[in-house]
């Protein structure tokens, strides 16, 4: 039997969307495929996930999967806060806006000048702050995607928001990162253990890193 059955566990996916006005948004290139594909992963070893997702074109499959749909980040903190406590592991592989706009507009912004400013506010950081809070029996993981040192930036993150592993992605992989079928992955542990995949498709690295979470919960 998998260590997963009936394991609830937290999953974040997609982009988040972070209003200007009623039409427009800052948002990323996040498609979701990675952390949907993982959900049904997940599932299909018998864990209960709650899957909290930004704005994406895609669909559960799983009756294992409950979808929490949201766009911003502030309602993506505040989903992952509200089941987090009752969740044995928390993988948030979403890619969360690090700003957000101070004062989105009401009302369409009508085009009248040549250049239009927008002041930006960080948003709050949901990893981090469930690294803060975690208990000894948690499992976290993380998700970076890097386009330079990726090694160093990945380790700092790890360290920094209290997580078990990190799963990293570079964009200098070919067929790796957004709106690709496939993945590349190396997840780096708190130990400085390092754990290299090979290009797969992002089924398969699903598969890959749900192995992992079991052999690193045995």
């Amino acid at each position: 039997m998998s260590f997963l059955k009936n394991k609830r566990v937290l999953l974040t996916a997609g982009p988040t969307y972070e209003a200007i006005d009623p039409v427009r948004f800052i948002g990323n290139r996040s498609s979701g495929k990675m952390g949907y594909a993982l959900a049904e992963a997940l599932a299909e070893k018998g864990a209960e996930v709650i899957l909290v997702s930004g704005p994406v074109s895609l669909n559960t499959k799983h009756q294992n999967i409950k979808l929490i749909e949201v766009e911003s980040a502030a309602e993506m903190y505040a989903a992952c806060h509200l089941h987090f406590g009752s969740c044995a592991i928390a993988i948030l592989a979403a890619a969360v806006a690090d700003y957000t706009v101070a004062k989105p507009s009401a009302i369409k912004i009508k085009k009248k000048s040549e250049t239009m400013s927008l002041q930006l506010v960080k948003t709050k950081d949901i990893l981090k702050s469930l690294g803060k809070i975690k208990a000894a029996d948690q499992l976290l993981v993380g998700f970076a995607l890097e386009t330079n040192n990726e090694l160093e930036n990945a380790k700092k993150k790890l360290v920094s928001k209290n997580l078990d592993f990190i799963v990293l992605n570079s964009l200098q992989d070919q067929g790796a990162g957004f709106k690709h079928d496939t993945n590349k992955i190396t997840i780096v542990e708190k130990s400085n253990k390092i754990t290299k995949f090979e290009l797969k498709s992002k089924a398969e690295v699903a598969n890959d890193i749900v192995a992992f979470i079991e052999g690193f919960r045995d």
